[in-house]
């Protein structure tokens, strides 16, 4: 088992959302965190709030698109505190939309998603976790260090209407556990480098929280808890996941046993 006393975790959209919820939760247990996002005005407030806990905190502004912000990032954990035992790549976007939409009259399709707003999520949700993940890895490496990298799937990786690109970038959340560890056990370092995700449902960010209450309302109505997942419910689960080193390679979901689409 391993302990996230004086741990270093490294996370991605540390700014807000379940990104701060998990540096929240390793700070408070003794860990000590690098927080990266591309908004720094978000970086600064959650600087702040992490020092109040006590916690020992780096920040990063960084584009998770960008080899060289992802390969600072990682460097700056070594240079600050020596090494990086948790590996959480959460900043994501969405730019939800049909890929294509006919008219209802017409039947003609009078609107289709733009390449800009697929190439967006796939490039920060997918592209900018390799990369972030690549960095680090190579650090843990050549450090010997020992941990966890964390994915964010999705219950969208299952497949939602509406998200062909961000669910297209959960799903490949999913299967990146399982390539990543028989990677690591070819060159003999699954012992003490393990890749797993977690799989939120309908998470209880700001955003979701403030959105039209009807639209809530139909979202909760397919939540078999009744309520949303908090952020830091999810952070809890990963911390459990990086304390047991049994976990490896898989995919965890926390959804409030949500089957999407239906109740069962």
């Amino acid at each position: 088992m391993l302990d996230i006393k004086d741990s270093v975790a490294v996370i991605t959209g540390g700014g807000g959302g379940i990104g701060l919820a998990l540096a929240r939760h390793w700070v408070q247990n003794g860990g000590k965190v690098v927080i990266a996002d591309v908004a720094e005005k978000f970086l600064t407030a959650a600087e702040a709030e992490l020092k109040a806990l006590g916690g020992a905190v780096a920040t990063v502004v960084c584009n998770v698109t960008r080899e060289e912000d992802c390969a600072r990032l990682a460097d700056t954990a070594i240079e600050k505190f020596g090494q990086i035992n948790l590996v959480a790549p959460f900043a994501g976007i969405i730019k939800d939309g049909l890929m294509v939409s006919p008219d209802r009259e017409t039947g003609q399709v009078t609107r289709k998603m733009a390449l800009a707003d697929f190439q967006a999520v796939i490039d920060i949700n997918l592209t900018g976790v390799f990369l972030t993940v690549r960095e680090c890895t190579e650090r843990m490496v050549n450090h010997n260090c020992r941990g966890l990298i964390c994915l964010i799937s999705s219950t969208g990786s299952l497949g939602t209407a509406g998200q062909i690109n961000y669910a297209s970038s959960k799903a490949a959340m999913s299967v990146m556990p399982k390539v990543l560890t028989a990677e690591f056990f070819r060159r003999g370092l699954a012992e003490r480098i393990r890749c797993v995700a977690v799989a939120p449902g309908y998470v209880g960010t700001p955003m979701v929280k403030n959105m039209n209450q009807k639209a809530l309302d139909a979202i909760l109505s397919q939540v078999p808890i009744g309520r949303l997942v908090e952020p830091e419910e999810v952070a809890a689960l990963v911390g459990d996941l990086y304390r047991n080193e049994a976990m490896a390679g898989d995919v965890y979901f926390i959804h409030g046993g949500l089957r999407l689409g239906s109740k069962g």
